[in-house]
């Protein structure tokens, strides 16, 4: 049996991650920050762990509650989004709010979690956007947002050199109809998800720290 981590699972693409993967038969541990979101992981049989990725204090403590577990595939999904352009400044709580989460979250938990992909010869994927992909921008909406990904994108490829014997991918889930991705996304989280799996069991250790779309296809440039 496949033992599978999803970090930030309470909704979404997060809690169809946890969804489809017990329904393929694994076990499946995943995180919350409310009791809410907890009940709804215990719901579908997870192992529900309570972890605000954007609160240093709990994300350091990942470590102790994950006790020794060896993950086949790791899945950081926890992020918030911001829309404004580049003709407003960001908050200095609005930069805080969106890069604890989509970059130091990601990076705190890295060093705890990434040895345990490695001893299982797994899998760590990072949900990112394809509006932090450099190369194919064509506008400054949602500028913070794109910042924050791009620089977990970072994250992730520096990452992949310190973890060699597991595979690091940072993945686009394409637009999605989320509370995030708005009703007029193309794409069900069923579907994205779907897709996303797929793709991840086809990874191999050459592809560690690119940068992917939800079908697997990589991006031209970061």
């Amino acid at each position: 049996m496949a033992t599978t981590l999803i970090l930030g699972a309470s909704r979404g693409i997060g809690l169809e991650f946890v969804r489809q993967y017990r329904a393929a038969g694994d076990r499946v541990v995943a995180t919350a920050r409310d009791a809410q979101g907890l009940k709804k992981l215990e719901d579908l049989g997870a192992r529900a762990l309570k972890l605000d990725v954007a609160d240093p204090a709990s994300a350091g403590g990942l470590s102790r509650q994950l006790d020794g577990d060896k993950f086949d595939v790791a899945v950081y999904v926890a992020g918030v989004y911001s829309t404004a352009g580049a003709k407003e400044p960001p908050t200095q709580q609005e930069f805080d709010r969106v890069m604890r989460t989509n970059v130091l979250g990601a990076m705190q938990v890295i060093p705890q979690v990434g040895p345990l992909v490695e001893q299982a010869g797994g899998r760590f994927v990072f949900i990112t956007s394809g509006m932090g992909h450099i190369a194919g921008t064509s506008s400054s909406y949602g500028w913070l947002y794109r910042a924050s990904k791009a620089a977990l994108n970072m994250a992730v490829r520096a990452a992949s050199h310190d973890y060699p014997r597991a595979i690091f991918i940072a993945m686009s889930p394409g637009w999605v109809k989320t509370d995030m991705g708005g009703p007029g996304a193309p794409l069900t989280p069923q579907q994205s998800v779907s897709a996303m799996r797929e793709a991840i069991a086809r990874f191999k250790p050459a592809d560690s720290g690119t940068l992917r779309d939800h079908d697997g296809s990589q991006f031209d440039g970061w």
